[in-house]
């Protein structure tokens, strides 16, 4: 396909995985049962990814409790961390850090590992940008841990998350950076937007320019539940931030914006020429699913602002990217991703590339 077309990451998981789940945190089902679920999960996702044409697949984060929490095994952690509300009223509450130091529990290669052995495809890799996790460290300072200390650590493990992915055959590796746009809600003066791009670079400086191209940033107002927590926040304000990040691909949530012209004329006056955009086509919040003629027209209307050759699509957000999310069948995501496909294919068409 002349243009590419990814998934985010997360698929709802199926009923056998939360069953699992539950049953291991109960104790009445062991680790190595639980893993056997997880792994029957992966390979039917990838299965389904595949046939529904998609040209590259992740492991739909089936393993994932969410998209953010997978490093944070084994730290010591309290419950009642940052709180992000949602627009429908339900909130996520992040754990927070008690004491040093920071060290990721688990990187995102072990995911890759797995996805690639059931794979017949490339495989991207998602893990989590680094800003995201600095919001576990706790306002009022930790004895004997200071804060600059913590993010030099969060940098250094951020960096092996994304390196051993890289180096494990990742196709490329997509930074979930859902708290950009939200960042601007809690802070409208934009100096948390700042520090955030500043710190996801500290990261993405340690990384070559060829590395830098298969390194991506996603950004979204949130997806959980049927709901969003920063869709109220003018895109157009986070935008020229944004594409200060220095990362070769960006994953742009479009389709449920009400004014996408709007925003794709502000892609096209701050992203540069060496960064791919890819935008989103299928709104993983709306049940229903998409046609493929309605992907083609929100392509073309992109190609308008975009070219062709920088030009990607995607879904605006993962379907599931908590695991206890169960708004979204698995059927209508795999629905979704053909239509994407599909969609995509017949927008090439028509612009004859």
């Amino acid at each position: 396909m002349s243009i590419p077309t990814e998934l985010i990451g997360s698929i709802p998981r199926p009923k056998t995985v939360l069953d699992a789940l539950a049953e291991n945190a109960a104790g009445t089902l062991d680790d190595a049962g639980l893993a056997a679920v997880l792994d029957d999960a992966v390979a039917d996702t990838i299965r389904q990814l595949e046939a529904a044409g998609s040209p590259v697949v992740t492991d739909g984060e089936q393993s994932k409790p969410s998209f953010v929490s997978y490093p944070l095994n084994n730290l010591p952690l309290a419950p009642d961390g940052a709180v992000i509300p949602f627009a429908d009223g339900h909130t996520r509450t992040l754990p927070r850090l008690t004491a040093g130091p920071f060290r990721y529990g688990a990187h995102a290669s072990t995911y890759l590992t797995t996805a690639r052995r059931h794979a017949s495809v490339p495989v991207k890799q998602a893990v989590i940008a680094p800003s995201a996790l600095s919001l576990i460290y706790p306002a009022s300072g930790i004895e004997g841990y200071s804060q600059a200390q913590f993010l030099d650590d969060l940098v250094d493990g951020a960096e092996a998350d994304i390196r051993s992915s890289l180096d494990g055959g990742a196709d490329s590796v997509q930074l979930d950076f859902t708290e950009g746009r939200l960042s601007l809600k809690l802070d409208p003066s934009g100096g948390l937007l700042d520090s955030f791009v500043d710190l996801n670079n500290r990261v993405l400086e340690r990384f070559s320019d060829e590395e830098r191209a298969r390194i991506g940033v996603h950004t979204c107002p949130g997806g959980d539940q049927d709901s969003v927590h920063s869709l109220d926040v003018d895109y157009v304000e986070l935008l020229p931030k944004l594409f200060r990040l220095k990362a070769g691909r960006f994953y742009l949530q479009l389709a449920s914006e009400s004014d996408p012209r709007r925003v794709l004329a502000a892609v096209a006056e701050h992203s540069s020429a060496d960064q791919r955009i890819f935008v989103g086509v299928t709104d993983p919040i709306d049940p229903r699913v998409e046609t493929a003629e309605e992907v083609r027209d929100r392509v073309l209307a992109a190609a308008e602002f975009i070219p062709v050759s920088r030009l990607g699509t995607c879904d605006d957000c993962g379907f599931s990217p908590f695991a206890d999310d169960v708004s979204t069948s698995r059927e209508v995501a795999f629905a979704k991703v053909a239509a994407r496909v599909r969609g995509t294919a017949l927008a090439a068409e028509a612009l004859g590339v």
